[in-house]
């Protein structure tokens, strides 16, 4: 039995296609191995949002190579479909396929096995090439499972190249959808996250749909005590139907991710995004005032080109007064063939770094603040995994990583636990015990 090992870097969509990929190889009989163990096959799954991306997926196949000098070398993703050419030049890759043909990497590898024929397989994506369902038979390491319903994005925002590498808006059909989740349901997983390129273009092309009728359809065609969690939805794809699902029904998580970007409208300006900073404040509040307890985190750019010093003074003075959970902060990083490559920049290496230290240091605030509101009260939680020696990691709905001592293996299932005190960075926690909780039709909160 052949062995193959995965790497992924970069995205949660790429996260799901490489469990996608798994299943695949599964079923054609291989092995499924631990990355840092010796494999037949390895297959990279490569990102390129930032050039620190591109130098880690980089080292990432040659560490493959140097591993097994004999392996099957695949690399896939967004580097693949974006430069080819600079992968071709690695030593050791067999395999290059872009994300078009991604699905079916498995096929492929098995025809290189067979002629040893070193190829690149990296053709555009056209709105034509349809999401197909994917069907687990195996539940995999994660305790929460994810389904890609949409894939692609046509925003071009200036500095972003993952348009170019994911190709235009397209949705996967509600059935198939619905057929996943049923499935994975039967696998017995307890949250299930819909993610994709740009979740919030769900049904752009597909007449009549849109994100909030899947949400219903979904939720109307089960009745299992499980919950959803929605990934990135971008400021102007939040509609008051969205976040009064969210307030009325108990399966949906409380917990928006929203992009910022920058508080300066100049800046989003420059980056092609269509709203302003005042759009963004009046949603956060409206919404925090609509659904009690629910989690905002949001990503955020330092360095943009044209960010001058009063603009990143905008972006702090508005996350400053946001009711945000956490944020995730970047560092711009100039992507050849996108608009803002082009721009001069006005931002130092080292202004970069202050600024980001500045907004990480707001986030650690931000977080404790959050966290706090909840001490002493209970919250059902699901088990993610081990830590230490009896003791146990979970998520609420509102995405708090809370830890809690436990004598019996509960991982994968769903607990209410007492919010108890905060340590550092860490929630503690303890086991309220209800011998009827895993029957109460009440998962997500």
């Amino acid at each position: 039995m052949l062995k193959v090992a995965f790497y992924t870097l970069g995205c949660k969509v790429n996260q799901v296609e490489t469990e996608a990929l798994k299943e695949d190889f599964l079923k054609r009989g291989y092995q499924v191995v631990d990355f840092a163990e010796e494999a037949d096959i390895y297959v990279i799954n490569t990102c390129t949002v930032t050039h620190i991306s591109d130098r880690k997926s980089r080292a990432v196949i040659r560490r493959a190579g140097r591993r097994n000098r004999e392996a099957v070398i695949a690399v896939t993703g967004c580097l693949a479909q974006i430069d080819a050419g600079q992968l071709r030049g690695i030593e050791g890759v067999d395999l290059i396929v872009g994300n078009k043909e991604k699905p079916n990497l498995a096929a492929i590898v098995e025809e290189y096995l067979h002629d040893r024929q070193r190829r690149i397989v990296s053709p555009a994506v056209k709105p034509e090439d349809k999401l197909k369902p994917v069907i687990y038979t195996y539940r995999h390491e994660r305790t929460r499972a994810f389904i890609k319903i949409q894939d692609g994005c046509q925003s071009f925002c200036s500095y972003c190249i993952v348009p170019y590498a994911r190709g235009p808006v397209r949705s996967k059909l509600p059935a198939d959808v619905l057929a996943e989740v049923e499935q994975l349901l039967k696998l017995g997983y307890k949250e299930i996250v819909f993610t994709g390129i740009h979740t919030g273009m769900y049904g752009a092309d597909i007449p009549g749909w849109d994100l909030v009728r899947l949400l219903k359809f979904i939720l109307q065609e089960t009745d299992a005590d499980y919950r959803i969690r929605l990934s990135s939805i971008e400021p102007l794809e939040v509609n008051e139907e969205l976040y009064q699902l969210i307030k009325e029904e108990k399966r949906l998580c409380r917990h928006l991710h929203i992009p910022l970007q920058s508080g300066s409208d100049k800046v989003l300006k420059d980056m092609n995004r269509h709203y302003t900073g005042q759009y963004y404040y009046d949603l956060i509040m409206k919404i925090a005032g609509e659904v009690p307890g629910i989690a905002f985190t949001a990503d955020v750019m330092v360095g943009f080109p044209t960010e001058e010093e009063k603009d990143f003074q905008a972006t702090y003075e508005l996350l400053e007064s946001l009711p945000l959970y956490d944020l995730h902060v970047f560092k711009y990083s100039p992507r050849p063939g996108t608009r803002a490559a082009g721009m001069a920049n006005v931002v130092t290496a080292e202004e970069k770094h202050e600024r980001s230290e500045k907004l990480l240091k707001l986030a650690d605030k931000k977080r404790k603040n959050f966290v706090s509101k909840f001490m002493g009260q209970e919250m059902m939680l699901l088990v993610e995994r081990k830590w230490g020696i009896k003791s146990y990691i979970g998520l609420t709905d509102n995405y708090i990583e809370v830890q809690f001592a436990s004598e019996e293996d509960y991982t994968g299932q769903m607990v209410k636990v007492k919010l108890d005190y905060m340590e550092g960075e860490k929630v503690y926690g303890s086991l309220v015990p209800d011998k009827s909780q895993q029957e109460q039709h009440n998962y997500g909160r």
